[in-house]
């Protein structure tokens, strides 16, 4: 695919609140009908009282309310809302792995008790292999009061697990005894299509028609998409009309001037990955637009070889009680295991289900029963789906749920068409709940409808980290010395560049966030337990020694003493990376490397990003010495993410979304004992190829110890900064509102935190 993303895979019901839309009046449901004629002998009743409705802000659905298939934080919401997950998570991201009976964490100085649906415990063998034994409570129902059992469980993880899932869940990834067996000997109709090419005669597992059916809707999404994308770029201002050629390079293609060339050119980049292709290169439409019944290719399981049965790690052991068997320790496992429980009767079919003979719900490679299922969530979670319609997705409190029946009887997500409209729905009164863009304009309409304060009679304000942070990146293959990325001259060039732009880290961020940011000095979201703190001993302030290791700067240098020092010791790296320096500046470059790189930022062609002043202010501290800087402000993003891919950006800035545990692998791995080639990840966009950091990065997969896997990543941290791939910049804040008239804000999640969202115990929440 052109952009790897980062799957956060988080506890399922710690829910996100997302973006929310095009908010029209606060909807109730009307009130059970009285008999209008009572006995005379019985007094007048009182007037029914009306249930009440919480309107929750959000952004744009996709419909896709599947646990399977949901791909964005909109719609998994949605489907959160009716699941129950095996085990729970505390506010610092923790699992709970007692919550039958519950388990008490204390947090902030007050004792939180955590409930589940079941306990795990996990026993590590002398073998390598490890022990998750589930028991299920045997007392819990979906809404439509089916019990839940050990067989909807593994339903579950069957789906998961089938060869034709393609949903964003990766549990079948993880080291599960049988699983690389079951998998086995099964090909996508679509993989086996494409493979065998446009000119195959060979009908063993396709037909003829099957073939040509593909071909013509693949040529024909890939045409319609290219002329999407040429169309979007000349409404935009960017091309010319006619100018095909030019909308390609600008979408980072090359193509010559015809809708075919370019089509090609799309083809050639992502091959059988349609879905792919249209999602990364998405100028409006979706892959069902482009691409009607691709799941009937790509959804269809073709058995080519031996394939095992069934998968020998997944053990019922009675109705309540499970065990999966992982092959070795694998630290991010606990995470995948808290998987969602999906009623079987409902995503599957009852009927095809019978463990000791292998029949999993399903048929193995079809999962068109669980598909057909995708806009309509169903299971044991505190609320029903009742409908999707108009931009509202209504819920109704499940009386049946585990924890008590939700105070509030109904509770409406509903679409906003922009940013805005969410504070201006809670202000006036049609929205109780959202999320809006936490900006300096923002904070100014909520203190004026508070009368100055954050907190006051209208809106109440609570503030998180956000899962995330944003950097500065470069390309290791692309700004190095002599064509070795992995030199110290490669590196002391690429230290240049860091100690420049980390001096202007803080003006840049207080100018664009204040109080809503902070600056940090590790390549790692500060919302995680591995996360250096200001008072470890080794702590670092990023980029702040020079060539000899030397600090730069003192407590007591002025901000233009800072920027004068920073100058100074990016020269000395320049110098060591084998530039020539006379006079305080820069003359002539070593070989495979440049007086002139260029920095590409996503800003909208406008400066609107969180860096933008810092590469400014670099650019002209560069010029004093003799460096060119040239910034290249992207009004469409998705040319960044292509030339990423490319390997043909020097310089970048961008955020990354982190996971709840800081497996290192997505972002850093390189896999240099197999060809440098991490395949799955984002190291592309880094280059880096460190044999030490990799191994470092696998050892602190295999332990469960958390002071162990903490002092691992700050290893693995340190070596990144010496690569000076990344220069972490900022943490920034995400916002939750509530009207203060509306939301029983005493009824609210106390202590909400990042991994601990408002919804997380949203059964409580009454409004007023």
């Amino acid at each position: 695919m052109k952009t790897k993303k980062i799957i956060a895979l988080l506890l399922a019901m710690t829910m996100i609140l997302g973006l929310v839309a095009g908010c029209g009046s606060k909807q109730e449901e009307p009130a059970p009908a009285t008999d209008p004629t009572p006995a005379a002998t019985t007094p007048e009743p009182a007037p029914a009282e009306e249930p009440k409705t919480l309107v929750v802000g959000y952004s744009p659905f996709n419909s896709k309310f599947s646990p399977f298939f949901s791909e964005t934080a909109y719609d998994q919401d949605v489907y959160a809302m009716t699941q129950v997950s095996l085990l729970n998570g505390d506010r610092t991201g923790a699992v709970i792995t007692k919550g039958i009976n519950g388990e008490t964490v204390n947090y902030n100085g007050t004792d939180y008790t955590y409930y589940s649906i079941a306990d795990l415990d996990m026993t590590e063998n002398a073998d390598g292999t490890v022990y998750y034994d589930f028991t299920l409570r045997d007392d819990i129902v979906f809404s439509d009061g089916e019990k839940l059992t050990v067989d909807d469980a593994i339903f579950t993880m069957y789906v998961y697990s089938d060869p034709t899932y393609d949903g964003s869940n990766t549990f079948w990834a993880l080291p599960i005894e049988g699983m690389a067996e079951y998998r086995a000997g099964v090909e996508t109709l679509l993989n086996l299509i494409y493979n065998a090419g446009r000119d195959n005669t060979d009908f063993t597992y396709f037909t003829e028609d099957e073939q040509k059916s593909f071909w013509e809707k693949y040529d024909a999404c890939a045409t319609a998409l290219a002329q999407e994308i040429v169309d979007y770029c000349v409404a935009a201002g960017y091309n010319e009309e006619g100018d095909i050629a030019g909308a390609a390079a600008n979408w980072g293609f090359s193509a010559d001037n015809s809708i075919e060339s370019f089509a090609a050119a799309l083809q050639d980049a992502y091959g059988a990955d349609v879905a792919g292709m249209v999602g990364t290169e998405n100028a409006g439409s979706t892959v069902d637009d482009l691409f009607p019944g691709l799941v009937d290719f790509s959804g269809k399981g073709i058995q080519t070889g031996e394939s095992a049965p069934n998968i020998t790690g997944i053990q019922k052991i009675d109705d309540y009680h499970f065990r999966v068997v992982m092959t070795e320790v694998n630290a991010t496992a606990i995470y995948q295991m808290n998987a969602i429980v999906a009623p079987l009767h409902y995503y599957g079919d009852k009927s095809l289900y019978n463990y000791d003979a292998n029949q999993f719900g399903f048929p193995k490679g079809d999962l068109s029963i669980v598909r057909s299922k995708t806009t309509q969530p169903m299971g044991a979670g505190p609320y029903k789906f009742i409908k999707f319609e108009n931009g509202v997705v209504s819920f109704e409190a499940n009386d049946l749920y585990f924890k008590g029946a939700p105070k509030t009887k109904y509770i409406n997500f509903q679409q906003c068409t922009a940013d805005d409209d969410k504070l201006n729905g809670v202000i006036q009164g049609t929205i109780d709940i959202t999320d809006p863009s936490f900006s300096t304009s923002t904070i100014e309409a909520i203190e004026k409808a508070n009368g100055g304060e954050l907190n006051g009679p209208k809106v109440t304000t609570n503030t998180v980290d956000n899962l995330g942070y944003g950097y500065i990146g470069m390309c290791a293959k692309v700004m190095n010395v002599g064509g070795d990325p992995a030199s110290d001259a490669s590196k002391n060039l690429r230290k240049a560049f860091g100690t420049i732009f980390s001096v202007y880290r803080e003006v840049a961020i207080d100018s664009y966030y204040g109080d809503r940011a902070s600056v940090i000095n590790y390549p790692i979201s500060n919302t995680s337990w591995a996360a250096p703190r200001s008072s470890d001993d080794d702590y670092k302030v990023a980029f702040s020694v020079d060539v000899d290791g030397n600090d730069i700067y003192t407590s007591t240098m002025t901000a233009d003493e800072k920027y004068a020092a920073a100058k100074e010791a990016a020269l000395g790296f320049l110098q060591a990376a084998g530039y020539t320096v006379a006079d305080g500046k820069v003359t002539k470059a070593p070989a495979g490397a440049s007086l002139e790189y260029e920095a590409w930022i996503p800003a909208d062609g406008s400066g609107d990003h969180p860096s933008f002043m810092i590469l400014t202010e670099a650019s002209k501290a560069f010029e004093e010495i003799g460096i060119t800087l040239k910034i290249k402000d992207l009004t469409n993003s998705s040319e960044l993410w292509t030339a990423l891919e490319a390997q043909q950006v020097a310089i970048w800035c961008a955020a990354w979304g982190a996971t709840v545990d800081p497996d290192m692998t997505q972002i850093y791995f390189s896999d240099v004992a197999n060809g440098g080639a991490n395949k799955g990840g984002s190291n592309y966009m880094y280059a880096i190829a460190d044999p030490e950091l990799d191994t470092m990065i696998k050892d602190a997969l295999k332990s469960t110890d958390q002071s162990y896997r903490k002092a691992m990543y700050k290893a693995c941290l340190d070596l990144v900064v010496d690569w000076a791939v990344e220069i972490p910049v900022y943490q920034r804040q995400n916002a939750i509102i509530f009207s203060t008239e509306r939301v029983n804000l005493d009824t609210v999640t106390p202590d909400i935190t990042t991994f601990y969202g408002w919804m997380s115990e949203i059964e409580n929440t009454e409004a007023n």
